[in-house]
């Protein structure tokens, strides 16, 4: 994969966090744990053997993935984007013309969405709708439950 990631700031710095945890104690740990499980003899039947040295696959793969997606990793400045037009991070509120709700999403990449915390994703439906439209725009989205209109009134940048 040599596509690049878009990522917030903070998205960046956590992804930098846990690929530094997994590396300076997660991977040192299970080391010692495989070595502990060695000591105990016959490997052949030896399930805590066999939990660490999945967990150690676990790990490497993790560390694996997070090197090559911060590797690729292109870090989006919001601080010089004016608030007139949905782009990646944007904080959007809208106003759904159905349900008379106004919702608020921040469009973010895919490792960052977290729809308990109004975190969509940028190729989520919603959020592949909402990029690129501009403040009082009428917006329709296919969603699963059939399709949404809803009206941009607020674009911020945080």
């Amino acid at each position: 994969m040599s596509q690049t990631v878009p990522l917030t700031k903070e998205s960046y710095e956590a992804l930098q966090e846990d690929l530094k945890r997994l590396i300076k104690e997660e991977r040192p740990k299970v080391i010692q744990d495989i070595a502990e499980a060695r000591a105990h003899g016959d490997l052949s039947e030896n399930a805590e053997y066999d939990a660490a040295k999945n967990r150690q696959g676990f790990i490497e793969g993790r560390i694996l993935e997070l090197g090559d997606k911060l590797a690729r990793a292109y870090v989006v400045d919001l601080s010089n984007l004016k608030p007139d037009k949905v782009v990646f991070g944007a904080t959007v509120t809208v106003y759904d013309t159905a349900t008379e709700e106004e919702l608020t999403y921040k469009i973010v990449g895919e490792d960052e969405a977290d729809i308990k915390q109004c975190k969509i994703s940028c190729t989520s439906p919603v959020g592949k709708a909402l990029i690129g439209h501009k403040l009082d725009d009428s917006v329709r989205v296919s969603v699963p439950a059939g399709v949404k209109e809803y009206e941009i009134i607020e674009i911020r940048y945080e």
